[in-house]
């Protein structure tokens, strides 16, 4: 079975749904996902996103398989790779002005001249 593009929306939904489908209770399905029982039932109320690893075990557990939404546009890595060397060399004919001299010395300095420091 595959779930495709459900996981854009709310991943409780997305589980509730894995769950029903499954015809597995939590308990059922949080053993074979290995995961506690009380776990699940807070990822099923959206209290809690599971992260990957657990959505992938939980689909699983349940006989699904998760595949990732294909990419709206592909990135043209030529272009993006000119874009890039555009940005670095605006990036290297912007003048650079060291930083200033404090006009105190440090922190530290001034609290050991007081005897305020160690």
């Amino acid at each position: 079975m595959s779930i495709g593009n459900q996981a854009n929306g709310n991943v409780a939904l997305l589980l509730g749904k894995i769950q029903r489908e499954s015809g597995l209770s939590q308990a059922e399905l949080a053993r074979r996902a290995g995961i506690p029982r009380s776990v699940l039932n807070v990822y099923l109320r959206g209290r809690r996103e599971p992260g990957a690893d657990a959505l992938l075990r939980i689909a699983s557990a349940a006989g699904y398989e998760l595949t990732p939404a294909p990419r709206k546009a592909p990135v043209d890595e030529e272009r993006a790779g000119k874009i890039l060397v555009q940005v670095l060399e605006l990036a290297e004919a912007l003048p650079f002005r060291p930083r200033a001299e404090m006009e105190f010395p440090p922190l530290r300095e001034r609290l050991t001249e007081r005897g305020l420091a160690a």
